[in-house]
């Protein structure tokens, strides 16, 4: 049985930015609020020192799609809303998520609600919730433009349209709805839609240097096997014994 996973090469990675840009494209999540993040593809940074002597540091992440994943353990619901494919990706089925965020507590990789530092990128959640009492695409029926005078606002583009852009993508099985729902939790997928029908992760198929490489970790003909086999490579948190499928190989470092 195929066991996905990601491995990213920091020393590969350029901290451009545009995993993050596809992820949003691909599945259109919102903007922070709320002390939720929102961000399936996001980012860990650090800077340190006195220009000129600065050290910058940074390090992609996303849900690590766990092999024991405590938020698939913490789903009260039967059968579980929060859920694992045979591939070993971690789903989330928001007909049966009762939104309470339960997943995203028990998560080592998430919070609850996340502080203003996040926007510095010094913490992250890669389990968001989507409030009861909110809209989840507010950013359709803004009237404000991101530019004025320059770019249209969101209410135009979707009236041009004729209807609110959907806020989901379609999925190949019937048993996710394609539209997000209000109080329910959110996550990054993989990229189910694409990746169930022979297709990388929009953050993979993106990332200029290729630091990114998706497959079955137990092809041993793989890329990803071929890597992991190759270099040492370390996990998020690994302390916590859930078996993450997100691997890092290699040290980030700035380029000028």
């Amino acid at each position: 049985m195929a066991r996905l996973g990601m491995v990213i090469d920091l020393q590969r990675c350029v901290g451009c930015g545009a995993c993050a840009f596809a992820c949003k494209a691909e599945n259109n999540t919102r903007d922070r609020a709320d002390g939720q993040s929102y961000n399936w593809a996001d980012f860990v940074m650090k800077t340190e020192g006195t220009f000129p002597d600065t050290t910058h540091w940074v390090m992609p992440v996303l849900c690590n799609h766990c092999t024991d994943a405590p938020c698939v353990k913490a789903c009260p619901v039967n059968p579980k809303a929060m859920y694992k494919t045979p591939e070993g990706i971690t789903m989330h089925d928001d007909d049966l998520c009762i939104g309470c965020r339960l997943c995203q507590y028990a998560c080592p990789y998430s919070s609850g609600s996340l502080g203003a530092d996040s926007l510095d990128g010094a913490a992250y959640s890669v389990i968001s919730f989507n409030p009861k009492d909110a809209s989840t695409q507010p950013k359709w029926t803004a009237e404000v433009a991101v530019i004025p005078g320059g770019t249209a606002t969101g209410a135009m583009t979707a009236k041009a349209a004729g209807a609110t852009p959907p806020a989901k993508n379609l999925w190949p099985a019937g048993d996710v709805d394609p539209v997000r729902k209000a109080g329910v939790v959110e996550k990054c997928t993989f990229c189910y839609h694409r990746t169930s029908n022979g297709m990388q992760p929009a953050c993979v198929e993106v990332c200029p240097s290729k630091a990114r490489i998706f497959g079955d970790q137990e092809d041993p003909n793989s890329e990803i096997a071929k890597v992991l086999k190759a270099q040492k490579s370390f996990r998020l948190q690994e302390d916590k014994g859930t078996k993450p499928n997100v691997h890092y190989v290699g040290k980030y470092s700035a380029r000028g």
